[in-house]
Protein backbone atom coordinates (compact mmCIF):
# COMPACT_ATOMS: atom_id res chain seq x y z
CA UNK A 1 0.00 0.00 0.00
CA UNK A 2 1.31 3.45 -0.85
CA UNK A 3 1.41 5.80 2.12
CA UNK A 4 -0.51 9.01 1.44
CA UNK A 5 1.04 12.43 1.99
CA UNK A 6 -1.37 13.03 4.85
CA UNK A 7 -0.48 9.74 6.51
CA UNK A 8 3.25 10.44 6.21
CA UNK A 9 2.64 13.88 7.68
CA UNK A 10 0.72 12.41 10.60
CA UNK A 11 3.41 9.80 11.24
CA UNK A 12 6.16 12.44 11.40
CA UNK A 13 4.05 14.60 13.67
CA UNK A 14 3.34 11.62 15.95
CA UNK A 15 7.09 10.96 16.26
CA UNK A 16 7.63 14.56 17.30
CA UNK A 17 4.72 14.45 19.74
CA UNK A 18 5.85 11.22 21.38
CA UNK A 19 9.40 12.58 21.71
CA UNK A 20 7.97 15.63 23.47
CA UNK A 21 6.05 13.46 25.92
CA UNK A 22 9.07 11.22 26.52
CA UNK A 23 11.12 14.32 27.31
CA UNK A 24 8.58 15.34 29.95
CA UNK A 25 8.80 11.88 31.51
CA UNK A 26 12.44 12.47 32.46
CA UNK A 27 12.65 11.40 36.14
CA UNK A 28 14.44 14.66 37.02
CA UNK A 29 12.99 16.85 34.28
CA UNK A 30 10.59 19.77 34.55
CA UNK A 31 7.64 17.65 35.70
CA UNK A 32 9.70 16.43 38.64
CA UNK A 33 9.83 19.92 40.19
CA UNK A 34 8.39 20.17 43.70
CA UNK A 35 9.85 23.46 44.89
CA UNK A 36 11.41 26.78 43.89
CA UNK A 37 13.22 28.51 46.76
CA UNK A 38 14.79 31.97 46.34
CA UNK A 39 18.05 32.58 48.18
CA UNK A 40 19.25 35.67 50.03
CA UNK A 41 22.55 36.79 51.51
CA UNK A 42 21.51 35.30 54.84
CA UNK A 43 22.23 31.61 55.49
CA UNK A 44 18.89 29.80 55.62
CA UNK A 45 17.37 26.36 55.83
CA UNK A 46 15.06 25.72 52.89
CA UNK A 47 11.79 23.75 53.17
CA UNK A 48 12.51 20.02 52.89
CA UNK A 49 16.07 20.71 51.67
CA UNK A 50 19.10 19.64 53.72
CA UNK A 51 21.93 22.01 54.48
CA UNK A 52 22.11 25.77 54.74
CA UNK A 53 22.06 27.93 51.59
CA UNK A 54 22.88 31.57 50.82
CA UNK A 55 24.42 33.90 48.22
CA UNK A 56 27.50 36.12 48.50
CA UNK A 57 29.48 37.80 45.69
CA UNK A 58 27.55 35.98 42.95
CA UNK A 59 28.29 32.59 44.49
CA UNK A 60 25.92 30.10 46.08
CA UNK A 61 27.24 28.78 49.39
CA UNK A 62 26.07 25.48 50.84
CA UNK A 63 26.99 24.15 54.26
CA UNK A 64 26.18 20.56 55.10
CA UNK A 65 27.17 17.66 57.30
CA UNK A 66 27.71 14.08 56.09
CA UNK A 67 24.34 13.14 57.60
CA UNK A 68 22.65 15.57 55.19
CA UNK A 69 23.67 13.27 52.31
CA UNK A 70 24.35 16.09 49.86
CA UNK A 71 26.68 15.37 46.95
CA UNK A 72 28.30 17.66 44.39
CA UNK A 73 30.47 16.58 41.48
CA UNK A 74 30.66 13.02 42.78
CA UNK A 75 31.74 13.93 46.31
CA UNK A 76 29.78 14.27 49.53
CA UNK A 77 29.52 17.78 50.99
CA UNK A 78 30.98 18.01 54.48
CA UNK A 79 31.52 21.64 55.38
CA UNK A 80 31.18 24.46 52.83
CA UNK A 81 30.59 24.01 49.09
CA UNK A 82 30.51 26.89 46.59
CA UNK A 83 28.69 26.65 43.23
CA UNK A 84 28.36 29.27 40.49
CA UNK A 85 25.18 29.02 38.37
CA UNK A 86 25.25 30.94 35.08
CA UNK A 87 22.59 33.53 34.24
CA UNK A 88 19.67 32.02 32.34
CA UNK A 89 21.40 28.66 31.90
CA UNK A 90 20.56 25.20 33.23
CA UNK A 91 21.50 25.12 36.87
CA UNK A 92 24.21 23.47 38.93
CA UNK A 93 23.09 20.11 40.32
CA UNK A 94 23.53 19.05 43.93
CA UNK A 95 22.29 15.53 44.62
CA UNK A 96 20.26 14.45 47.62
CA UNK A 97 19.58 10.72 47.35
CA UNK A 98 17.15 10.40 44.40
CA UNK A 99 16.52 14.14 44.20
CA UNK A 100 18.38 16.88 42.34
CA UNK A 101 18.71 20.29 43.99
CA UNK A 102 19.33 22.64 41.07
CA UNK A 103 20.92 26.00 41.87
CA UNK A 104 19.91 28.56 39.21
CA UNK A 105 20.46 32.24 38.44
CA UNK A 106 17.69 34.35 36.90
CA UNK A 107 17.95 38.15 36.43
CA UNK A 108 20.73 38.23 38.99
CA UNK A 109 18.69 36.36 41.58
CA UNK A 110 19.50 32.87 42.80
CA UNK A 111 17.19 29.99 43.64
CA UNK A 112 17.12 26.27 44.29
CA UNK A 113 14.73 24.12 42.27
CA UNK A 114 13.93 20.72 43.72
CA UNK A 115 13.60 17.81 41.28
CA UNK A 116 12.01 14.68 42.74
CA UNK A 117 11.29 11.51 40.70
CA UNK A 118 8.28 10.96 42.99
CA UNK A 119 6.73 14.35 42.17
CA UNK A 120 2.93 14.20 41.79
CA UNK A 121 3.02 16.10 38.47
CA UNK A 122 5.39 13.52 37.03
CA UNK A 123 3.63 10.45 38.38
CA UNK A 124 0.26 11.78 37.21
CA UNK A 125 1.40 12.83 33.73
CA UNK A 126 -0.77 11.21 31.05
CA UNK A 127 0.26 13.14 27.93
CA UNK A 128 0.07 16.56 26.32
CA UNK A 129 -3.31 17.63 24.92
CA UNK A 130 -3.07 18.82 21.31
CA UNK A 131 -5.07 19.83 18.30
CA UNK A 132 -5.25 17.09 15.66
CA UNK A 133 -2.37 17.56 13.21
CA UNK A 134 -3.44 19.23 10.00
CA UNK A 135 -1.26 20.13 6.98
CA UNK A 136 -3.15 23.41 6.55
CA UNK A 137 -1.21 24.70 9.56
CA UNK A 138 2.11 24.36 7.76
CA UNK A 139 2.43 27.99 6.69
CA UNK A 140 5.01 29.59 4.43
CA UNK A 141 6.66 32.76 5.68
CA UNK A 142 9.41 35.19 4.78
CA UNK A 143 12.37 35.96 7.07
CA UNK A 144 13.84 39.46 6.94
CA UNK A 145 17.07 39.78 8.92
CA UNK A 146 17.97 42.79 11.03
CA UNK A 147 21.10 44.67 10.02
CA UNK A 148 22.43 43.67 13.42
CA UNK A 149 21.13 41.18 15.93
CA UNK A 150 19.06 42.79 18.66
CA UNK A 151 18.38 41.95 22.28
CA UNK A 152 14.68 41.75 23.13
CA UNK A 153 13.71 41.83 26.81
CA UNK A 154 10.57 40.07 27.97
CA UNK A 155 8.96 39.56 31.33
CA UNK A 156 8.60 36.20 33.03
CA UNK A 157 5.98 34.15 34.82
CA UNK A 158 7.80 35.06 38.06
CA UNK A 159 7.29 38.71 39.01
CA UNK A 160 10.48 40.75 38.84
CA UNK A 161 12.36 38.45 36.49
CA UNK A 162 13.32 39.29 32.91
CA UNK A 163 14.55 37.26 29.96
CA UNK A 164 16.95 38.54 27.35
CA UNK A 165 16.57 37.05 23.87
CA UNK A 166 18.81 37.43 20.84
CA UNK A 167 16.61 38.39 17.87
CA UNK A 168 17.86 37.99 14.30
CA UNK A 169 14.98 39.47 12.30
CA UNK A 170 11.27 39.22 11.60
CA UNK A 171 9.08 36.59 9.97
CA UNK A 172 6.03 37.64 7.96
CA UNK A 173 3.31 35.14 7.16
CA UNK A 174 -0.38 35.06 6.27
CA UNK A 175 -3.17 33.04 7.86
CA UNK A 176 -6.44 33.37 6.00
CA UNK A 177 -6.75 37.06 5.20
CA UNK A 178 -4.52 38.25 8.06
CA UNK A 179 -0.82 38.98 7.61
CA UNK A 180 1.28 38.78 10.74
CA UNK A 181 4.85 39.86 11.45
CA UNK A 182 6.69 38.36 14.41
CA UNK A 183 10.18 38.76 15.86
CA UNK A 184 12.34 35.68 15.32
CA UNK A 185 14.66 34.73 18.17
CA UNK A 186 17.88 32.75 17.85
CA UNK A 187 20.58 32.80 15.19
CA UNK A 188 19.76 33.02 11.46
CA UNK A 189 20.40 29.29 11.06
CA UNK A 190 18.26 28.28 14.06
CA UNK A 191 15.23 30.55 14.33
CA UNK A 192 12.29 30.19 16.71
CA UNK A 193 9.12 32.07 17.60
CA UNK A 194 7.75 32.80 21.05
CA UNK A 195 4.14 33.86 20.60
CA UNK A 196 0.57 34.08 21.78
CA UNK A 197 -2.52 34.11 19.56
CA UNK A 198 -6.29 34.28 19.75
CA UNK A 199 -6.47 30.79 21.28
CA UNK A 200 -4.18 31.76 24.19
CA UNK A 201 -6.07 31.49 27.46
CA UNK A 202 -8.93 29.71 25.70
CA UNK A 203 -7.61 26.36 24.46
CA UNK A 204 -3.88 27.03 24.63
CA UNK A 205 -1.58 28.13 27.43
CA UNK A 206 -1.99 31.90 27.96
CA UNK A 207 1.62 32.98 28.53
CA UNK A 208 3.30 31.77 25.33
CA UNK A 209 4.03 28.88 23.04
CA UNK A 210 7.28 28.21 21.23
CA UNK A 211 7.82 27.16 17.62
CA UNK A 212 11.12 25.92 16.20
CA UNK A 213 11.59 27.33 12.70
CA UNK A 214 15.15 26.43 11.75
CA UNK A 215 17.09 28.05 8.94
CA UNK A 216 15.49 30.02 6.10
CA UNK A 217 16.07 29.29 2.44
CA UNK A 218 18.47 31.51 0.50
CA UNK A 219 15.55 33.75 -0.52
CA UNK A 220 14.34 34.04 3.09
CA UNK A 221 11.48 31.54 2.80
CA UNK A 222 10.69 29.66 6.01
CA UNK A 223 8.20 26.95 6.86
CA UNK A 224 6.12 27.43 10.01
CA UNK A 225 4.63 24.13 11.13
CA UNK A 226 2.26 25.32 13.83
CA UNK A 227 1.27 21.70 14.48
CA UNK A 228 4.51 21.65 16.46
CA UNK A 229 3.82 24.77 18.52
CA UNK A 230 4.97 23.65 21.96
CA UNK A 231 4.16 24.59 25.53
CA UNK A 232 6.82 26.09 27.75
CA UNK A 233 7.69 24.30 31.02
CA UNK A 234 5.50 26.73 32.99
CA UNK A 235 2.44 25.20 31.32
CA UNK A 236 3.12 22.03 33.31
CA UNK A 237 4.58 23.25 36.60
CA UNK A 238 4.31 26.22 38.95
CA UNK A 239 8.07 26.04 39.63
CA UNK A 240 9.35 27.26 36.25
CA UNK A 241 10.66 30.75 35.39
CA UNK A 242 9.59 30.91 31.72
CA UNK A 243 9.50 34.06 29.59
CA UNK A 244 6.28 35.61 28.36
CA UNK A 245 5.78 36.37 24.68
CA UNK A 246 6.98 39.81 23.55
CA UNK A 247 4.34 42.37 22.62
CA UNK A 248 5.42 42.16 18.94
CA UNK A 249 4.49 38.46 18.86
CA UNK A 250 0.92 38.63 20.16
CA UNK A 251 -0.78 37.36 17.03
CA UNK A 252 -4.31 38.43 16.13
CA UNK A 253 -5.24 35.16 14.44
CA UNK A 254 -6.28 31.93 16.14
CA UNK A 255 -3.57 29.31 15.67
CA UNK A 256 -5.73 26.23 16.17
CA UNK A 257 -2.79 23.87 15.99
CA UNK A 258 -0.12 22.43 18.24
CA UNK A 259 -0.15 21.82 21.96
CA UNK A 260 -3.08 22.90 24.10
CA UNK A 261 -3.24 24.08 27.70
CA UNK A 262 -2.65 21.04 29.94
CA UNK A 263 -4.71 22.62 32.72
CA UNK A 264 -7.79 22.85 30.48
CA UNK A 265 -8.00 19.18 29.56
CA UNK A 266 -8.33 17.85 26.06
CA UNK A 267 -10.54 19.79 23.67
CA UNK A 268 -12.81 18.03 21.20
Amino acid sequence: MTTSITSAFEIEWARWHHAREDQLRDPVGMLSLTGLHWLTDRPARLPDVPGTWWVTDDKVFITAQPADRLEYDGLGIAGVQIVRPAEGAPGVSVLHEDRVLEAIRRTGRYAVRVHDPAAPDLLGFDGIPTYAPNPRWVVSGRFTPFERQQTVTTGAVVDGLEHYHIASGTIEFTVGEVTERAVAFGTPDNLRLLFTDATSGVTTYPVARSLAVGAPEVDGTVSLDFNRAANLPCAFTDFATCPVAPAQNRLRVAIEAGEQDPTQGRAA
